[in-house]
């Protein structure tokens, strides 16, 4: 069976159910496909106590409110999915869940997707999967007895089994989930490489406000290669800065880049002290920046010379491990937050980098009537978050509607 449609979105994750809703905006006929449930992702690949990293009143679409949450919460994550959910049905989106797209491909001027449904014909077609598709697991410790798994399938500290927990990534998720760990009463080591470290709050404001009073949010990708800035930060507990001299202080081992395996010993890169006085100095310059936009603009925000307050760097930094024997020190888990990589392989048109990435401007790729939405700097630093899928799709429903 064949059906045709004028536009096909594929995914209905917040770029997805964006998309759809600019694209009905602009009178455009379209269909979405989606593999699960509406932003399954938000329910079934993250962990249980998650929270967003922005406040409620930051990480929404324009066009609706968390109406149950006080706009300075941090939303849990079945909110945030139930958010989108409740969205699409009250705009009666023309999504379809549990369909999967096992194959795109050109069809004369258009596209082709095959689904286990049959197929469908269209003109345009914006493939909005995200940026979190294929976990990244390094194949470094090979001993069988140690579980290992990504960050995606962490759901609590009692799920683990018994014995130590070593986190790699120092991300979000992974100092977040260090921090879960160490509270539940596990010996917990972090493994953590370059990273910024942004305030959670900084003269009454949270960091997603100065990042848009300074104009981080708009930035556009730096050189290629290095788009990706590993940062820490969260909502989790009320929402706090993410300071690893804290989290030093409550019981985890801090380690350098893990490195190599043998023996059953790990090895980790003598770049611990460096990165967390790198990470400072991320911090304090987002302090500078936000204390020079103040007086430029002769704002009333309270001064705060604490912030500046660095706690003292914990003897695992001053004299780190540069190796662990996983075995001896009881480690019965390894959790990789060590991020994601693309995943196209459906997609069988020659428009993809060596390194998995889709040829494309701003979204708009290199075959004409194919689009790409939520990508990380899509065309901009906060394109793969909620409210930049928003303005990115906007944009590129505008344009779908032009081509007529």
């Amino acid at each position: 069976m064949t059906e045709t449609t004028h536009t096909l979105v594929i995914g209905a994750g917040q770029a997805g159910v964006a998309t759809s809703t600019h694209l009905q905006k602009q009178g455009v006929p379209h269909i979405v496909l989606e593999r699960d449930r509406i932003a399954e992702r938000w329910r079934s690949e993250r962990w249980d106590s998650l929270v967003a990293n922005g406040p409620a009143w930051h990480d929404r679409f324009p066009d609706a409110e968390f109406t149950e949450l006080d706009p300075d919460a941090f939303a849990p994550k079945e909110s945030v999915a139930d958010y989108f959910q409740r969205f699409a049905g009250d705009r009666s989106l023309p999504i379809r869940t549990g369909v999967a797209v096992t194959k795109l491909e050109r069809q004369g001027d258009g596209f082709r997707a095959t689904t286990a449904g049959g197929v469908i014909e269209a003109k345009n077609v914006v493939v909005a999967t995200g940026p979190f598709q294929k976990p990244v697991i390094p194949t470094v410790v090979t001993d069988p007895g140690i579980v290992q798994m990504h960050s995606n399938a962490y759901r609590n500290p009692e799920a683990l089994p018994a014995g130590a927990v070593l986190v790699v990534g120092a991300g979000s998720s992974g100092a977040q989930i260090a921090e879960e760990l160490v509270r539940a009463g596990r010996k917990v080591y972090l493994s953590l490489g370059p990273h910024d470290r942004p305030p959670r709050r900084y003269r009454g404001q949270d960091f997603v406000w100065w990042l848009g009073k300074l104009g981080k949010w708009d930035m556009k990708a730096p050189a290629p290669g290095t788009e990706h800035i590993t940062i820490a930060v969260s909502g989790a507990y009320g929402g706090a800065t993410m300071d690893f001299r804290r989290l030093a202080g409550l019981g985890v081992t801090l380690l350098g880049r893990a490195g190599d395996y043998r023996d059953g010993v790990l090895r980790f890169a003598n770049d611990l002290r460096t990165n967390i006085e790198n990470g400072d100095r991320n911090y304090l310059s987002v302090l500078d920046e936000a204390d020079a936009y103040v007086k430029a603009e002769g704002l009333d925000l309270p001064e705060e010379p604490e912030a500046r307050n660095l706690l003292p760097l914990p003897d695992c930094v001053t004299n780190p491990a540069l190796e662990l024997d996983l075995k001896k020190e009881g480690i019965g888990t390894i959790i990789w937050a060590t991020g994601f990589k693309l995943d196209f392989g459906w997609i069988d048109i020659d428009l993809f980098e060596g390194d998995g990435r889709p040829r494309h401007k701003e979204g708009v790729s290199v075959i004409p009537g194919l689009y790409f939405v939520g990508l990380p700097w899509l065309s901009c630093r906060g394109s793969s978050f909620i409210w930049g899928a928003w303005k990115d799709s906007e944009r590129l429903a505008g344009l779908i509607a032009a081509r007529g």
